[in-house]
C-alpha cells in the first residue's frame, strides 16, 4: 500500500494523470504520486479551449524545481475548459492534485480505451 493518495472514484493511467469521467466528460490532472516526484510545480502551460487532441498526446506541461512533463490526453476529444487559476497559482498542484485539474475533454464517442487502472491497480504501479 503506498502512502499516496489515490481517490476509489478516479481512473489512472500508467503515466500518472487521474480521470474523472462524468458522461462524456473526462477532467484530467495529475496523481499525488507525480506531484510528489516533481517536487514543487513552478509552471503550468495549459491548451486553448476548442483545441483538438488525439489519445496519447501530450496537452499541457507542468513544470517544477526538478523537470518538466508532459500531461497526456487519455482520450481522443476536445478541450472544453481548462483549469486558468493553475497559471496564476502552479502551487496548488503540490497541496491538492485532485481539487487542482487541468483540462475538461469532452470525450469523442469513437475513442473509448480500456486501458486505464484502478486506484489499486494504480497503486501496485507506484508502489512496485
Amino acid at each position: 500500500m503506498s502512502s499516496f493518495s489515490t481517490p476509489d472514484h478516479l481512473l489512472y493511467t500508467s503515466t500518472h494523470e487521474w480521470i474523472h469521467l462524468a458522461d462524456d466528460f473526462a477532467t484530467i490532472g495529475i496523481s499525488d504520486f507525480a506531484q510528489d516526484q516533481l517536487s514543487d510545480v513552478v509552471w503550468v502551460e495549459l491548451p486553448t479551449i476548442g483545441e483538438n487532441f488525439d489519445a496519447g498526446t501530450a496537452l499541457a506541461t507542468v513544470e517544477s524545481v526538478k523537470a518538466a512533463a508532459d500531461i497526456y490526453a487519455p482520450f481522443t476529444g476536445v478541450i472544453v475548459a481548462i483549469n486558468e487559476d493553475l497559471v496564476d497559482s502552479p502551487e496548488a498542484i503540490n497541496q491538492d492534485p485532485y481539487s487542482s485539474w487541468f483540462v475538461k475533454l469532452k470525450v469523442d464517442s469513437e475513442n473509448a480505451a480500456s486501458d486505464f487502472l484502478s486506484a489499486g491497480e494504480y497503486e501496485d504501479l507506484i508502489s512496485g
